[in-house]
């Protein structure tokens, strides 16, 4: 007991609207559902968790993020509630913001569990067809105040489970936990190939449809790392970990849940530096980096990328760093810098070009080639151009450039570079092209899941405007209004700006 009210519970207890004795009487009904009827929590024992911090014993905390998580419709943790006991319970900075959101960083024996657990809770929250919004999203700078010198130390590679006699015994690791036996080589290149398979999907359709067989994956993943495997098995198990994190990361993002999205990829961080792996977790906040320019946040990017880029160790190789940079110079152009974009992209290209083909590259960098480097360098441009017209030629550039390599089935991608040429010849006032890569792109959404598409038609259909009278563009027009979604419900973060 730490005698201090526990803040983070009390926000919590506040939003899901309920009172001491309901809650009392709900852990209990919850505790019998989970198979736990001898538990009996009363209103004084809610009083004391909330007002003087007091930790209750398992299964209390998993019951009460079971019940908060299905009242609020977003996955809530234990670590969210506070009610971990190493650690410290809900401190806040006088700005109001947590000096560790959401319990980052956690202890490294405690990575499996958190995994496992938020895992099972976004699995119920799926099962029961609610949705993961209504969290804030942390900032880019807290988050990475938070995360600077554990990203910055060496890991020590240990297996999650307490050290026991028996080195096969398995440590309960949270809510929902996998029943997983102990496994080999063969298993884990199952597991690999899975993730390729996911991450083709992902990038053909869009993460909406399979977003729920990655969590599931990763859950079960997560069931396997309480287990003592030999420590090359356990680094490469790691390694599948912090893929699938960001995968599900990436997925959820793609369909608009941006806060669950932001814990993916701070959990891929988490068990990339696990497995011993500092480029991959830097990888993986640079996709956090992404999501904040997506949702208008430019300078919450800069901070994340700075994070990954120092985080990623000197064994970053130049095809990655080149692949950050475009993110930075994204961000800078969201931000009317033009002068520092063109900067950053003339890094990004020198770097890209400098790549030796014979060096090995992660398999996580294996879809970051040449069209991708131009993909980003129009979506630079594009973004740009809101500020300086004159750049709406270059995004037309690399936009065509882009398109002429996309021949590996990646749609959602295509998409993309359509929207980009689209939006380029709207600012350059050529319309006639406009129209032409808009249908193009309009054709091809209908069968894919990303919203982040929609997003970006959104801010091509702003473009559109000023051509209203133009017969083929008022069509059009009519053709986007009929065919945009419904606007997304309260708490799925801000809108794209790109």
């Amino acid at each position: 007991m730490s005698g201090q009210p526990n803040t983070r519970l009390t926000d919590l207890f506040g939003l899901a609207g309920w009172s001491k004795g309901e809650l009392a009487r709900l852990v209990n009904r919850q505790a019998a559902a989970m198979g736990h009827p001898q538990l009996a929590t009363d209103t004084s024992r809610v009083r004391r968790w909330i007002d003087t911090g007091e930790i209750p014993r398992d299964p209390v905390p998993r019951v009460l993020a079971a019940l908060f998580t299905e009242r609020l419709g977003r996955v809530v943790t234990i670590e969210d509630l506070g009610l971990v006991r190493h650690g410290r319970t809900g401190k806040r900075q006088v700005d109001g913001i947590e000096e560790h959101p959401e319990g980052v960083p956690w202890a490294p024996e405690r990575t499996a569990a958190v995994l496992t657990e938020f895992t099972g809770m976004d699995l119920m929250l799926n099962r029961r067809g609610l949705v993961g919004a209504g969290a804030a999203l942390a900032a880019g700078s807290t988050l990475s105040s938070a995360m600077h010198d554990w990203l910055h130390t060496d890991p020590t590679l240990k297996a999650d489970a307490p050290v026991l006699d028996d080195p096969l015994h398995a440590d309960p690791a949270g809510f929902d936990r996998y029943e997983a036996a102990p496994i080999g080589s063969q298993e884990i290149e199952e597991l690999e190939r899975s993730v390729e398979v996911f991450r083709a999907w992902d990038a053909a359709r869009g993460g909406g449809l399979q977003r729920k067989a990655v969590v599931g994956q990763l859950n079960e993943v997560g069931g396997m790392l309480a287990y003592h495997h030999p420590p090359h098995l356990q680094r490469r198990l790691w390694g599948v970990a912090a893929n699938l994190a960001v995968l599900a990361g990436w997925m959820s993002h793609d369909v608009g849940l941006e806060p669950t999205a932001q814990k993916y990829f701070v959990i891929a961080a988490h068990a990339a530096r696990e497995g011993g792996d500092r480029p991959r977790a830097g990888e993986a906040l640079s996709r956090a980096a992404r999501q904040m320019v997506h949702l208008g946040r430019p300078d919450d990017a800069l901070d994340l990328m700075k994070l990954a880029q120092s985080g990623a160790g000197d064994r970053l190789q130049p095809r990655t760093k080149a692949m950050f940079h475009t993110i930075e110079a994204w961000a800078q152009a969201s931000m009317g810098k033009g002068q520092a974009m063109r900067r950053t992209l003339g890094h990004a290209e020198d770097l890209f070009v400098s790549h030796r083909q014979d060096a090995e590259t992660p398999d996580w960098m294996q879809t970051f080639k040449d069209e991708d480097l131009y993909g980003m360098q129009a979506l630079a441009y594009r973004t740009l151009a809101e500020f300086d017209p004159g750049a709406a030629a270059h995004a037309q550039y690399y936009a065509e450039k882009a398109l002429a390599l996309r021949v590996d089935g990646r749609e959602r991608s295509k998409i993309f570079d359509h929207l980009s040429m689209a939006s380029a010849c709207f600012i350059a006032d050529d319309p006639e092209q406009a129209d032409r890569y808009a249908r193009l792109a309009l054709m091809s959404m209908g069968s894919n899941s990303s919203r982040r598409t929609w997003d970006r038609l959104r801010q091509m259909y702003r473009l559109t405007a000023e051509y209203a009278g133009y017969p083929k563009i008022h069509q059009l027009r009519e053709e986007i209004r009929v065919a945009l979604p419904k606007p997304r419900g309260k708490g799925y973060g801000g809108s794209a700006q790109a």
